[in-house]
């Protein structure tokens, strides 16, 4: 198991959550799967410049739904090592909406990001 399958299965986990009721939500879906996959062997993610926005907004949206949901129910159920998982995935998808929506912004949609996920929780 690599050490950011808990990730990938999350970010795959919430887009399937989501459905594809609209062009807008099955961009923001596909997104999280492309993201799932570059990151299931490693630490790094590369987001094409015509995704950035799409891509933050995806991250944002598994951020709420992981915090609002999953989150509680982790708690509750004291599992420790969880609780860290998903404490991690809000707290970097965050860092990661706004490292995307700052690139975005600075390079006018112009140009692809990469970013390196930092280390996973223990």
């Amino acid at each position: 198991m690599g050490d950011y399958d808990f990730y990938a299965a999350q970010l795959r986990f919430a887009a399937a959550k989501a459905g594809e009721a609209d062009p807008g939500v099955a961009g923001m879906m596909a997104a999280l799967s492309r993201a799932a996959d570059q990151i299931r062997d490693g630490r790094e993610m590369r987001v094409p410049a015509e995704d950035l926005r799409l891509t933050a907004r995806a991250l944002a949206g598994v951020a709420g739904f992981l915090q609002r949901h999953i989150l509680p129910e982790v708690v509750a159920a004291g599992n420790a090592l969880g609780e860290r998982q998903v404490r991690w995935t809000i707290d970097t998808s965050m860092a990661c909406v706004a490292r995307l929506m700052t690139h975005a912004e600075l390079t006018g949609d112009g140009e692809a990001l990469s970013m390196t996920l930092p280390d996973p929780p223990v």
